[in-house]
């Protein structure tokens, strides 16, 4: 018999071994520690992380830690695709960053496999109390009065809630001026303190100071109420018009993880995060529970990547 054009006789014996071993490697899994990669502490990524790391762990009756690594994503590209380190990335990272800049140390089409989105969560949009204005209407009205714009803070360059900013600019006609800051935490931390006026935020930063009374809040930029919070009406409701928009995060695995392999954590995951305890505590932090099969995942990543691209040529923004 000879080999078939291209594959020697190595590459024939190796690819009936995979052929053999994948299957058996999903079954068996996970037969030793695993972990999930993730980018800083104390982030929702993070939280939403360590909910899901316990309990998948609970179920496998396997240790699964969490570890925090700056460089998460293009770490995790490099990893041995066997199951054991997975990765936790979000918006920013596998949508927003490739329509930015030229050169990046991974590919978020090619180095990974895709296995489920966990969480979504709508921007919110928030101003500090002494803004005179009760609802987004009036918001609107009021900003459109200020000669030099408002300053609207946001979590840094590239980020969700600055390309959510630049939406709502350009749905309302309002003159925003962008101030960027190093995170979520302190561009929340600038509004409450009346250094800026207004912004963009996740519930997880912004809703305790909602609450508070720290923080006034006006809209959602979801296609419905948020759960955790149904008191706020959506952008639409409150007639700013189609502004839907959601920051969002999921779990990959590097390239070549056996396909059986990763619909084996897909359905896994999947169980995890439609169990009642699951979707309270992700509520409980400000976000929504995912789903789904892989393949969406991967689609909902390409897709994502395609409208951020539009907003980004939009808005005049420039690639670096």
């Amino acid at each position: 018999m000879s080999a078939l054009p291209g594959i020697g006789i190595l590459g024939l014996i190796a690819a009936c071994l995979y052929g053999m071993t994948a299957p058996s490697a999903a079954q068996d899994y996970p037969a030793r520690p695993v972990r999930i990669v993730t980018a800083a502490p104390a982030t929702m990524m993070d939280v939403v992380s360590r909910h899901v790391a316990q309990r998948l762990g609970e179920q496998w009756a396997r240790p699964v830690v969490v570890e925090n690594r700056h460089m998460s994503t293009p770490f995790v590209s490099r990893a041995t695709p066997d199951g054991y380190t997975l990765l936790v990335s979000d918006s920013g990272s596998l949508a927003i960053r490739p329509n930015v800049y030229r050169s990046l140390p991974y590919d978020p089409q090619k180095d990974f496999a895709p296995i489920a989105l966990l969480a979504s969560s709508p921007g919110l949009l928030v101003a500090h109390p002494s803004v005179p204005a009760a609802n987004l209407g009036e918001f609107i009205a009021y900003a459109k009065r200020q000669p030099g714009g408002v300053d609207f803070a946001n979590a840094g360059p590239w980020t969700s809630n600055q390309l959510t900013g630049e939406l709502f600019k350009r749905l309302t006609g309002v003159n925003l001026v962008q101030v960027n800051y190093k995170g979520g935490g302190a561009a929340t931390t600038a509004i409450i303190s009346g250094e800026t006026k207004a912004g963009f935020s996740v519930p997880f930063v912004s809703l305790p100071h909602v609450k508070a009374g720290r923080l006034k809040a006006y809209a959602v930029t979801s296609g419905k109420r948020f759960a955790g919070a149904p008191e706020i009406p959506t952008m639409a409701e409150a007639g700013a018009g189609d502004l839907v928009t959601t920051y969002w995060l999921g779990l990959l695995a590097p390239a070549h993880t056996p396909p059986a392999l990763v619909e084996r954590i897909n359905r896994e995951v999947v169980d995890v995060l439609q169990s009642s305890g699951m979707k309270s505590a992700l509520l409980e932090n400000g976000a929504e529970p995912g789903g789904g099969r892989s393949e969406e995942f991967g689609a909902f990543i390409r897709s994502e990547t395609a409208r951020f691209k539009k907003v980004i040529e939009a808005a005049g923004l420039r690639a670096e």
